[in-house]
């Protein structure tokens, strides 16, 4: 979605030229209807481009702490293969061999114990950046809607204002109506 510029097309000339040219109240009011439309555009549109990165970063700190939780559960598992060695090892021997082994069982044991809650915990984490990223999304979507709408608004203003159709004035006024309403609706995060 190209944001943060305008560019003007031979209708746009034409609206401008018949309001800044013209003493009809009719005119002026479409224009100053587009320009109220071109704010809550702009706005919009900024909004949508916020959300956007939001669940773009969300998504990234989810993919981060999934690799970390994977790396965990490695670390865990190689601990798990030491520890059946050292099992292993305990059973084949006697002795101080076996204490020995019997020791080190005990040890990955402990060790495998703190690293699970850890794995857990990023697994966790990444879960729940994966929400946020996913509600982010969602509202990033009704900012793009909402802008849609008053763009196509804009857009019927500017062929009002050429065609001096009232049917087309509120049109564009419906049409604007349900942009902010959409827009509402992504500010309340449905």
């Amino acid at each position: 979605m190209s944001e943060g510029f305008h560019v003007h097309g031979p209708h746009d000339h034409e609206v401008e030229h018949r309001a800044q040219h013209s003493e009809d109240p009719f005119a002026g009011r479409i224009a100053v209807m587009t320009a109220i439309f071109a704010t809550i555009g702009a706005m919009f549109g900024y909004m949508g481009g916020a959300t956007q990165n939001d669940a773009l970063m969300y998504k990234n700190e989810a993919a981060i702490r999934k690799t970390e939780a994977s790396d965990q559960w490695n670390f865990y598992q190689a601990k798990s293969s030491k520890q059946n060695l050292a099992e292993l090892g305990a059973t084949l021997t006697a002795g101080e061999q076996q204490a020995r082994y019997q020791a080190e069982v005990a040890r990955y044991k402990k060790e495998k114990e703190e690293i699970m809650p850890a794995a857990k915990k990023l697994e966790d984490q990444s879960k729940t950046a994966e929400l946020a990223s996913e509600a982010s999304i969602h509202v990033h979507h009704r900012w793009a809607q909402a802008t849609t709408l008053i763009q196509i608004a804009i857009a019927l203003a500017a062929i009002t204002i050429l065609t001096r159709n009232k049917g087309l004035q509120y049109t564009a006024y419906a049409v604007a109506t349900a942009a902010v309403a959409v827009g509402a609706l992504a500010l309340a995060h449905i």
